[in-house]
């Protein structure tokens, strides 16, 4: 029976949503497993919350699904460039809205309808909320960044070349500061990095996913993470009422709907334009089942999400007005360069990086090498230019084999970056393999180097990438490690698998330091390291 490919895009690597990395987890299927029709959806993860709803769908309407999740801008780039039509049928984005400006792609698309919404907003801690006075009247934009510039409140956010929230948070705030009541324009843009460096001074937490970022916070408001706790989040509407419903946080978030506007997922079902007529049928049955009065109530009930359907609950008393999306690409483009590389607050990050001698040949050290030279401006790609080393940015490449090798520290130019990427990349071209595998004693030695640059420039978003292809042979142990990492304040530490790294350990040290893990055995090493920019 021939299968057919619906594909759902959910979160371009751009507009990534809730929960892991997008591009990350392996494709979940719904629906009955026997059905006649297979609906491959390329989603982002923050769909994964709709498994119950969509496997209902499936049994109403005798279609399999398969989320398949991808990130925004690789999505983005995959419809544009037509190869998302090899095995695909349908997309499903939070927003269309970027995708639509990529030359070629609307062309590309079919019927487009939305089955839910969420705007971003802020939630801060309600104690915060209240001494900022924004309990019970309107508060806008521009007093939110004015209270941001003068440090009165810190909040988290999510990268906006890697998740959707972040992403509309950036053009919402933009648009709003620039009050021009329209489409913001190339010099609008360019005119609002003084006010947009004030607004982004206060963000202290940032992350590749909203599920990590909202994981993070809830750490920090707990105890549970060393680090300074944080006032708030900007994310999705309903992923800050769901963390007030699920009784995790000490004290619950006052969400603060900017009266001067918003910016909406709405989280477009669209089929593409060249989808065989057996998808189109799919994808239709699909939609008009999403789209009942019950089943939109049941997505409300579970996602806290907005019905797409007038009427199925009550208007919300305090629904912000809609801010008009940028209409040229360029403008969008130009926002994120600005916000990486002159407005959020300047990173630092040591890559402790395996040149044992099991890292010997192309597969390995090569990979490690055309890893580290996509990152300093080799990948040209659409995610590739905005995952690339940032302008301000500090980098420490820290090679290990039986023991720690000599750091060397760059810092990237803001205005020129060319020269001290190429620098960064030569570096990495020279790495030799060689010896045994000391990660523990290089993670050692690589909070040695943080607590030295963080004493020196205590105003930089500070991380440690590891990437190791094998177990520990030399030096300190895990239970070393872990003892040392008790007793001194947490360095997210985002462990990268390769090769016969020991999972079960890297799991542990990221558990040890508030990161994650990453898994380059079964994606490509440089597609992993650029997934990891959105943590750092």
């Amino acid at each position: 029976m021939r299968r057919v490919a619906v594909a759902a895009v959910a979160a371009l690597t751009l507009v990534a949503g809730c929960g892991g990395g997008e591009g990350s987890a392996p494709p979940v299927d719904v629906g009955p497993s026997d059905a006649p029709v297979t609906l491959r959806v390329l989603a982002g993860s923050e769909l994964l919350d709709l498994e119950p709803v969509l496997a209902d769908a499936g049994e109403a309407t005798g279609v399999r699904i398969q989320l398949d999740p991808v990130g925004t801008l690789d999505g983005a780039q995959a419809v544009a460039s037509g190869a998302v039509e090899a095995d695909h049928d349908a997309i499903w984005f939070s927003s269309n809205r970027y995708l639509a400006l990529q030359p070629g792609a609307q062309a590309r698309l079919g019927t487009a309808t939305d089955i839910m919404s969420s705007p971003v907003v802020l939630g801060l801690r309600r104690s915060v909320a209240e001494r900022l006075g924004w309990v019970g009247r309107p508060v806008t934009w521009a007093e939110i960044a004015a209270a941001a510039g003068a440090r009165r409140f810190t909040y988290g956010m999510t990268d906006p070349s890697a998740s959707n929230s972040g992403f509309s948070a950036v053009v919402a705030v933009a648009t709003a500061l620039a009050g021009a009541g329209s489409a913001l324009t190339l010099q609008q843009a360019e005119s609002t990095v003084p006010a947009l460096r004030d607004f982004f001074a206060a963000q202290t937490l940032s992350a590749g996913s909203s599920g990590f970022l909202q994981e993070a916070f809830v750490r920090r408001a707990t105890g549970a993470d060393p680090g300074e706790p944080v006032d708030g989040l900007i994310n999705y509407e309903s992923v800050l009422q769901g963390m007030n419903a699920d009784g995790s946080l000490p004290e619950p978030l006052e969400l603060i709907r900017p009266a001067d506007g918003v910016v909406t997922a709405e989280y477009p079902f669209t089929v593409l334009a060249a989808a065989p007529p057996e998808a189109r049928d799919a994808y239709r049955r699909l939609v008009e089942h999403l789209r009942t009065p019950d089943v939109q109530r049941a997505i409300a009930e579970r996602t806290h999400r907005r019905p797409a359907l007038p009427g199925v609950l009550p208007t919300p008393a305090d629904t912000a007005v809609e801010l008009p999306f940028p209409a040229q690409a360029d403008v969008v483009d130009a926002l994120l360069t600005s916000y990486f590389d002159k407005l959020r607050r300047p990173s630092r990050t040591i890559y402790v990086l395996d040149t044992s001698g099991s890292m010997n040949g192309d597969e390995r050290i090569g990979a490690l090498r055309r890893s580290l030279a996509g990152l300093a401006g080799a990948d040209s790609s659409l995610t590739g230019q905005f995952r690339r080393f940032r302008g301000r940015e500090q980098v420490t490449l820290l090679p290990f084999s039986s023991a720690p090798a000599s750091p060397e520290t760059f810092t990237v130019a803001e205005d020129d970056a060319g020269p001290d990427r190429q620098r960064i990349a030569d570096a990495g071209a020279a790495l030799q393999p060689g010896g045994g595998t000391a990660i523990y004693d290089s993670l050692r030695e690589a909070y040695r180097i943080a607590d030295e640059q963080i004493a020196a420039d205590p105003d930089r978003f500070t991380s440690i990438v590891l990437m190791t292809d094998g177990e520990n042979t030399s030096g300190t142990d895990l239970d070393g490690f872990r003892a040392f990492a008790g007793s001194r304040p947490a360095v997210p530490v985002f462990c990268v698998l390769f090769g016969e790294s020991n999972a079960e350990e890297m799991e542990e040290v990221a558990r040890l330091t508030g990161g994650r893990t990453f898994d380059a055995r079964t994606a490509p090493l440089a597609e992993v390291f650029k997934e990891i920019r959105g943590y750092v």
